[in-house]
């Protein structure tokens, strides 16, 4: 397994996302989510309390604070949000999309961008993607199995995805390689229930509802790295476990 000195040398960089189909939303209703989303972020970090939004075209405009969430505010940035060619109509179907930045130093820089309200048909038209700091003490406090089980819950509950993943980089394009990219099996999972029942699975993954909407997966309790070939097939192990089942086809 990897040491606490592993952990932090090697630079492996990682991200959270959200995923769901189609699902026609407005602008109110995406807002309420964000604004649902956004504090609960806050109450995992401090880094991710603080957010302003990054204006559209990008680096133009002034900075629009973004907590405490203001329903009016992120309303009005999603209704910005939508889609368009340059001088032409809004592209509905497309949705609707507000990106935002917190104000920490360089190697704690984090952002978000939250697409909802897409009713595109295509299999994940919607997505919430955080990345998260990869070196110094907030990656030490975030980058850890508690608080991503939190930062990923908070993509469930808000955003009512099909399915959300906290893990890394090297670990996503691992995947990708193998032709296993709908979902992602990551060191934090979230299946909706609506894929099926999780069955039992190998120590030392963890399992933890979500209510009554899905349930967690927490591959490793020490961070998770694909330079532990351990970590690696565990994952592979857990992956057809859960393909047998059923729960990780489009």
């Amino acid at each position: 397994m990897t040491t606490d000195a592993d952990s932090r040398t090697y630079p492996e960089t990682y991200y959270a996302g959200a995923y769901w189909g189609p699902r026609r939303e407005p602008p109110e209703a995406c807002a309420r989510r964000a604004a649902a989303f956004l504090n609960m972020l806050a109450a995992c970090d401090l880094l991710l309390a603080n957010w302003n939004k990054i204006p559209k075209p990008r680096g133009k405009g002034r900075k629009t604070p973004l907590m405490p969430p203001d329903l009016p505010t992120l309303t009005e940035a999603f209704r910005r949000g939508v889609n368009r060619e340059p001088g032409g109509p809004p592209i509905e179907h497309l949705g609707l999309t507000v990106s935002a930045y917190n104000d920490g130093a360089r190697q704690d820089f984090v952002s978000v961008s939250m697409h909802c309200g897409s009713y595109e048909q295509h299999s994940s038209a919607n997505v919430c993607v955080l990345s998260l700091p990869s070196k110094g003490e907030g990656a030490e406090r975030i980058l850890t199995a508690p608080v991503l089980a939190q930062v990923v819950r908070g993509m469930a509950l808000a955003w009512e995805p099909d399915w959300a993943v906290a893990m890394s980089h090297a670990h996503r394009d691992l995947e990708d390689e193998r032709g296993k990219a709908d979902p992602w099996l990551g060191w934090v999972t979230y299946l909706s229930s609506q894929r099926g029942t999780v069955p039992p699975l190998p120590a030392p993954v963890r399992m933890e509802p979500v209510e009554d909407r899905g349930t967690l997966i927490i591959l490793t309790p020490e961070r998770f790295t694909v330079a532990n070939p351990e970590h690696v097939a565990l994952a592979r192990r857990v992956r057809e476990l859960l393909a047998r089942a059923g729960l990780m086809g489009p």
